[in-house]
Parts: structure tokens; C-alpha cells; sequence
């Protein structure tokens, strides 16, 4: 029996995973469609970080954001991602000292 239920929850989280693959795949959607839907992982990767600067110290959010602040223009300047995140972590910890 569990070995059912087991087998039924994977069938249910699967088929929302594939499905909208396949059927994507084969829709052509219009140039402008496609640059919104290329913008959706910035768009959900901001939604996702934006809370946790805020909240690197909650009593001093302007630390979080002076950190924040120095990836954005360091990942402006075109460094590596490794470069970014530790550029963050020094402004962090200097200004928490």
C-alpha cells in the first residue's frame, strides 16, 4: 500500500513538470513574449535575495543594503560571480566590526 502512495505522489509532482515542458516546446510564442519570459529568473532571483539583505542584521538593514549595493556594482563591472559574492561578504563584515 505505501508502495502505491509512493508511486501516485511522484505521478502528481511529475506530470505539472513535464507537461508544461513538452506542450512549451512546441508553442512559438512572439519575440516579446520571449524576452519577458527570459527576464522571469532575474525577476524571481531578486524577489528571493531582496529579503534576506534586508535582514542580515535587522536592526541595521542599511548594512545589508551597502552589501547588496557593492554586488550589484561589482556584478555590474563584469567580475565572477565568486568575486561578487565575496566583494559582498567584506563589505559585510567590515561594517559589522
Amino acid at each position: 500500500m505505501i508502495l502505491l502512495i509512493i508511486l501516485g505522489m511522484s505521478l502528481v509532482t511529475m506530470i505539472p513538470r513535464i507537461l508544461p515542458a513538452y506542450i512549451v516546446d512546441k508553442i512559438h510564442f512572439p519575440e516579446w513574449m520571449n524576452r519577458w519570459l527570459n527576464a522571469i529568473p532575474y525577476a524571481a532571483l531578486g524577489a528571493l535575495i531582496f529579503p534576506g539583505i534586508l535582514t542580515v542584521k535587522p536592526d541595521q538593514p542599511h548594512i545589508g543594503l551597502a552589501g547588496g549595493a557593492v554586488a550589484v556594482i561589482l556584478a555590474f563591472l563584469g567580475l565572477n560571480i565568486i568575486l561578487v559574492v565575496i566583494g559582498a561578504i567584506v563589505t559585510v563584515f567590515l561594517l559589522t566590526i
